[in-house]
C-alpha cells in the first residue's frame, strides 16, 4: 500500500506534537518548586542573607517592592496569572510579578521575582522566563 505525501507529513506533525506535549506534562509542578529560606534585615545592608542564586540586580528589585516603586518597567507589579501552575493554587490577583534587570538585555529579560500577597508574604525567583521558580522567604 502507497502512502501519499500529505499523510506521511501528517503522521510526522502528529508525532511531534506528541512529543512536545510529552516534555510539556513532563514540567515540575508545585510539588517540585525548590524552597530556599533567608531573611534580609533593609534592601541596603548587603545580601549575604539571601540565597546565593540571587542575582545583585534582585536586591534592587526587592527594595523597589518594599518601597511600591517606582519601577522601571510598567509591566511591574502587573498580576501574575501562575497560568504554568508551577506555584501554589491562589486566587487571581494574589501574585505579582517584578523584572530583576539583566545587564547587557536589550528588553527586561527572563528574570522575575514574584510576590504572593499583599503585602506581600511569599517571594518567588525565576532566570528562565517562568519555566521554573525558587521560594526564598525577605523581610524588608
Amino acid at each position: 500500500m502507497r502512502m501519499h505525501k500529505p499523510l506521511s507529513l501528517l503522521g510526522l506533525a502528529l508525532v511531534a506534537l506528541a512529543l512536545l506535549w510529552q516534555r510539556h506534562a513532563a514540567t515540575p509542578r508545585p510539588a517540585d518548586v525548590q524552597v530556599y529560606s533567608a531573611t534580609r534585615a533593609s534592601p541596603t545592608a548587603g545580601n549575604r542573607n539571601l540565597p546565593s542564586y540571587l542575582p545583585p540586580q534582585a536586591v534592587e528589585t526587592l527594595a523597589l517592592i518594599a518601597n511600591d516603586g517606582p519601577f522601571p518597567h510598567h509591566q511591574d507589579g502587573v498580576v501574575f496569572g501562575n497560568y504554568e501552575s508551577l506555584l501554589p493554587k491562589e486566587p487571581r490577583g494574589y501574585y505579582h510579578e517584578y523584572t530583576v534587570e539583566t545587564p547587557g538585555a536589550h528588553n527586561r529579560g527572563a528574570r522575575r521575582i514574584i510576590t504572593g500577597g499583599t503585602p506581600p508574604v511569599v517571594y518567588y525567583y525565576t532566570d528562565d522566563h517562568y519555566r521554573s521558580f525558587r521560594r526564598f522567604t525577605w523581610q524588608p
